[in-house]
This record gives structure tokens, sequence and C-alpha cells, in this order.
């Protein structure tokens, strides 16, 4: 029997975020047969999804690079990687601040297809950010071919240059909205008498928790029994806890960490609240509206989003109060928890599709 053909996708981590779960949506979904993925990542401590990606036949290979922050030594890895692994003849980088000397690896190891991929359309103005944009701008002087997650991840990323946009698909079958796992899983958590509003983010400044946070005190003061789920992990987590006891709001906001079935807690929410001040597109916000959940986001987030009657977009700059109402109004939409599949599909947000053409878009590349 021929063996399939494996890709290497490299990314920093192989966490719980929107880029690992288009990837292992497209996993799971493919002839396995025919085609095999493995991950490389920079980070040595055990990931979200590596038993799960053993489970498949996939292998998660692992770098130190964000651990020692050694340069030259990565690039050392990354050849030594490459000389190890010769049997790779398609790289597919996701990781856009180093993906420049994971190309340029790939490359020099004669690698004849390398893909640069677009996930976001800014990056955080911290201290980093000038170094951060000089890499993310070297990203594809060795890459072949250009994908993004949406027409603006692309521009931003990519400028001028050609790309093709691959939708983060979902399996939508799993999400629609379910009235018996929302009372179940409601029950679960304690919160079946509640108001329950949601958000699914990395706690990381790009997903504007602070702002959230004063976006929920205001409907709590509205609405007595309304409490917050928190799903997700990362670096500001004790600081919006502090946010949160500062506002005495310790009893009613529920931090859930990362979770594997998004699936169920979807079905919980009354509304999702998604003030990112930018996303390359937010998966989250297709699989929320996939399972029924009024959502309300911000300008950060690209149009391509909005494909159901349950989503409306504000401006972060129309204030906590005007965000506040508006939740409690979108919770009131009369196709909250109804079945919204055919608007993932009709928007070419279905995982079905997606893998069948990321499947065939592999074994073409093979072919060069």
């Amino acid at each position: 029997m021929k063996e399939p053909i494996r890709v290497l996708h490299i990314l920093q981590r192989m966490e719980a975020g929107g880029t690992q779960a288009l990837l292992m949506n497209i996993y799971r979904k493919i002839d396995r047969t025919k085609v095999q993925f493995d991950f490389l990542v920079v980070y040595k401590e055990k990931q979200f999804y590596d038993d799960e990606i053993e489970r498949m036949g996939g292998h998660v290979y692992k770098l130190s690079f964000r651990e020692d922050l050694d340069l030259f030594k990565f690039q050392k890895d990354l050849a030594d990687f490459f000389k190890h692994h010769q049997e790779y003849s398609i790289v597919h980088c996701h990781a856009y601040t180093v993906g420049y000397f994971c190309l340029k690896a790939a490359k020099n190891a004669g690698i004849p297809v390398r893909i640069a991929h677009s996930h976001n359309n800014e990056t955080v103005h911290d201290i980093k950010y000038l170094p951060k944009l000089f890499m993310q701008r070297m990203f594809t002087k060795n890459a072949t071919q250009l994908f993004a997650c949406s027409d603006e991840a692309g521009k931003y990323l990519f400028k001028d240059k050609a790309f093709q946009v691959l939708k983060n698909a979902i399996d939508s079958q799993k999400f629609i909205a379910n009235a018996a796992v929302r009372e179940e899983t409601r029950k679960e958590l304690g919160l079946e008498n509640s108001f329950i509003v949601g958000h699914v983010g990395r706690l990381h400044p790009q997903k504007n928790h602070g702002f959230l946070i004063d976006v929920f005190e205001k409907i709590k003061k509205k609405k007595p029994d309304a409490e917050l789920i928190l799903v997700g992990t990362g670096p500001l987590e004790e600081k919006i806890r502090r946010k949160v006891a500062e506002k005495k709001l310790l009893d009613c906001v529920h931090f859930l960490g990362n979770r594997k079935d998004m699936y169920r807690i979807y079905q919980t929410m009354d509304i999702f609240v998604f003030p990112s001040f930018f996303e390359g597109l937010g998966i989250v916000a297709i699989e929320a509206q996939a399972a029924g959940v009024p959502i309300i986001c911000s300008e950060g987030l690209p149009p391509e989003t909005d494909i159901t009657p349950i989503y409306r977009k504000l401006l972060l700059s129309d204030g906590a109060e005007m965000w506040a109402n508006t939740a409690l109004e979108m919770a009131q939409n009369l196709s909250a928890h109804t079945n919204m599949q055919q608007y993932i599909i009709d928007s070419g947000f279905d995982m079905n599709a997606t893998a069948k053409y990321m499947e065939n878009y592999y074994l073409k590349l093979n072919e060069i």
C-alpha cells in the first residue's frame, strides 16, 4: 500500500487557539491514508493536541527557541531537523514571526513547496512590535505559496502579492443548537438558572479582556442573574483576575481554562461578547453563530464573520454601556438557539468542503 504524503505544519504551539483548531479540523476530516500531518513547534512543553495527533498517526516535533531565545541555535536546530527528516516535500508555516527562518531552512534543505499562511491582520503595539513587524515582512521571502484566513489578513501581511484565502472552516454538524445539550451543560456548570455571557479566547492583549469585564459589569447591573464564562488561558490571566476582584465580580466570573468540548460550552451561552482589537478571522465567532449563540463583536473582525441574523458589530469607541445594552437586546433575537448550519455551509465555512479542498491541494503540490 502506498504511504501517505506527509505535510509538516510549523507553529509556535499546538495550543487551544483558532489556527490550531482549523488545522485539527482539517486533519480530522482528510483521508489520512493519502495525506498525514506532522507538526513542528517552538515550545518544549506538552501541547494541547499532542495526544490526539499521535492517535491519528501524526508526530509533534519540538524545538526550544521560545525558552532559550537563541536565534543562532534555533537556525542550527532547524537545519539539523530537516537534515534528519527528509520525508517532507511540503512545509506549511503558520508561525510568521519566526517563519522566515523556518522557510529558509526548508528551502536550504531542498523542500520544493513552502507555504506561508497569514492568520492575523495586526500585531500588538508593544516593545516587540518593530522586530515582529520586520520578521513578518520577511515571512514571504522563501515561500512558494501564500495563504490567508481572510482577505484583510492576506493584504496586511502579503501587501500586493497574490494569495489564496482559506476560510477557517468548522464541523458545522457538531455545533448545531441542541436544547438538551444546553440544559445538560448549564447544569454541569451550576449555571442552569443564569443569564450566561460567554467569551472564548487566549488571555492576551489582542482579545481586550479589560473592556469585556467592563461590559459584563454593566450587564450585571442591569441583569443581576448574569454570569460570565471565560474559556482560554494566557499571560494576562492574573491581571484579568485582579480586575475581576477589584470590581467585586469574583462570584460571577468563571475561568474555565482550555476545553475540548467547546461545541457543548457554546450551547450554554445566552450572548457571546467578542471585543478583540484585531482578528485575522476569529474562528470562535463562526463557532458561536453555528451554535445559535447571538454575538456582538468589534470592528477588529473582518466582514467574512458576518454570516447569520444573530451577528452584530459595534465600535469599541461606542463604550461599555452601549455594548451591554446591545448584548441584552441581541440575547432576545428570535433566531437565537436555532439551527444555523445552512448559513455556515452557504458562507463556505463548513469543514467537509475545506478538508477535501486541502487534501487535493496537497496531493497536487506533492507532484511538483
